[in-house]
């Protein structure tokens, strides 16, 4: 016990400077993602930021409520109807302020507000997280974008370096990255709660995608404005079960379940397990279901096989699309300690077994283990609230492109190249290549073409 006790102490006095250089690790992603992440207060702290919202409603509505407490400059939307629904929300909480210019296109409204910009915040389908907020960073705007982060890897870099070279505060719409259940975690792993860690096991309930071609061609909608909804993805005609949720599904839109979800509840993996450490890694889809040219793959089963990192031993983790997977390692812990997973990670032991919230699971070890320090800086409210603060007071946003969502989202989408290369083909991954080294032919689904004009 005695050991365990210098080593939990060790392990508290690591925990603030592990932090400190996590962006400079997990900057490994690519070779030019060199500096670090430095944020800029506000000049005035007391005036309000002036705030553009590109995507107002569904996920944008958190953005907007946001956008709300500052001076709301900017709407853009691309649906009339849903610009109005915004608009009427604007008018009965902000009535004695300036009414926000609305528009169909960000790019525009870039071109046209942004010196009354201080910050913008995106709440769109996932093809346009990318494309939108490395315009906002470019202009040295702070910048806000739902999770993933991007549509695909190539895009986490490319936000990672702009967020860097810009020095702006950026920040990913993840909010367990908040919270202080992810700073505990993180915390009770590094001081050796359950020992080492060689196995982990993730539900991440849904199951997004499908199988077939694309439906038949509709005309567009009374007050859609479809080429901007399209924006950098190949032009196609309008059809069902696209706009305004299903393009979750859709591999030129959305990102899948592993895309949806990850970065919520393998987050809770990639930070305690210090992923954002590795060069290397290899991936596998064990199984799945379905897929086609226009759609993502169901029912996945993921296995991320992770070499030793930094004092933590070689580890396998795997991740379900929904609970129906869920493994016999999880069932046969539900039925000895009367536990239910749900959307959540197991994490595996040589001293114990834990839950994500964290939960020592194993009541022996929980009784003998002592919770360590709090060392870990925390946040300041949600993720945008937090990364308001950081813009007004100087810090480091939770989840920021750089150190944390640009990294932690890279690592997630490499399980798209496990689906598309077919169940049972283990790829070898090169973090500072940012390429599949022993299946080269994957490597075309790490980047998108762009539609000209809207480039990343």
């Amino acid at each position: 016990m005695a050991g365990e006790g210098r080593r939990a102490k060790r392990a508290e006095g690591m925990a603030r400077r592990e932090f400190l250089r996590f962006g400079a690790a997990a900057a490994a992603g690519a070779a030019a993602l060199g500096g670090r992440l430095t944020v800029l207060a506000a000049d005035a702290p007391a005036q309000k930021l002036g705030v553009a919202v590109v995507g107002a409603r569904g996920m944008g509505g958190y953005s907007l409520d946001q956008g709300l407490r500052e001076r709301l400059v900017a709407i853009v939307e691309i649906e009339d109807k849903r610009a109005a629904e915004a608009m009427k929300i604007v008018q009965e909480r902000a009535k004695d302020a300036p009414p926000p210019k609305v528009y169909t296109d960000y790019r525009k409204m870039l071109d046209e507000c942004h010196k009354d910009l201080d910050v913008v915040l995106t709440g769109t389908p996932d093809h346009h997280h990318a494309p939108a907020s490395i315009r906002a960073i470019q202009l040295g705007k702070h910048a806000f974008a739902q999770k993933p982060l991007a549509h695909n890897i190539y895009e986490c870099y490319a936000l990672a370096k702009a967020a860097r070279e810009k020095k702006v505060c950026t920040q990913m719409g993840n909010q367990g990255y908040c919270d202080e259940g992810m700073r505990r975690l993180v915390e009770f792993t590094w001081a050796g709660a359950i020992g080492n860690i060689t196995e982990t096991h993730t539900i991440l309930g849904r199951n997004f995608g499908g199988s077939g071609g694309r439906p038949a061609s509709k005309p567009v909608p009374e007050g859609l404005h479809w080429d901007e909804w399209l924006g950098p993805a190949p032009h196609r005609d309008y059809h069902d079960g696209l706009h305004p949720f299903s393009w979750r599904s859709w591999r030129q839109f959305g990102t899948g379940t592993i895309g949806d979800m990850a970065c919520h509840h393998l987050a809770r993996i990639f930070w305690p397990l210090k992923i954002y450490t590795l060069k290397k890694f290899s991936v596998t889809c064990l199984h799945t279901k379905g897929g086609s040219e226009e759609m993502y793959p169901q029912d996945n089963v993921l296995l991320w096989e992770l070499p030793e990192r930094e004092g933590q031993p070689p580890c396998k983790v795997y991740a379900y699309d929904h609970g129906d997977l869920k493994p016999e390692v999880m069932k046969e812990v539900e039925k000895k300690y009367d536990r239910k997973f749900g959307e959540a990670s197991l994490l595996i032991g040589d001293k114990g077994l834990m839950g994500h919230e964290p939960y020592i699971i194993t009541e022996e070890r929980r009784n003998d283990f002592k919770p360590p320090e709090k060392t870990l800086p925390r946040a300041h409210g949600g993720p945008i609230e937090d990364l308001f603060w950081c813009i007004r007071n100087g810090g480091t946003p939770a989840s920021n492109f750089p150190d944390a969502a640009g990294p932690l989202t890279a690592w997630v989408l490499t399980g798209h190249l496990a689906m598309f290369a077919g169940v049972g083909k283990k790829l070898d991954w090169d973090v500072e290549k940012m390429e599949c080294t022993n299946m080269p032919e994957i490597n075309r689904f790490v980047k998108r073409e762009y539609r000209k004009g809207w480039e990343v």
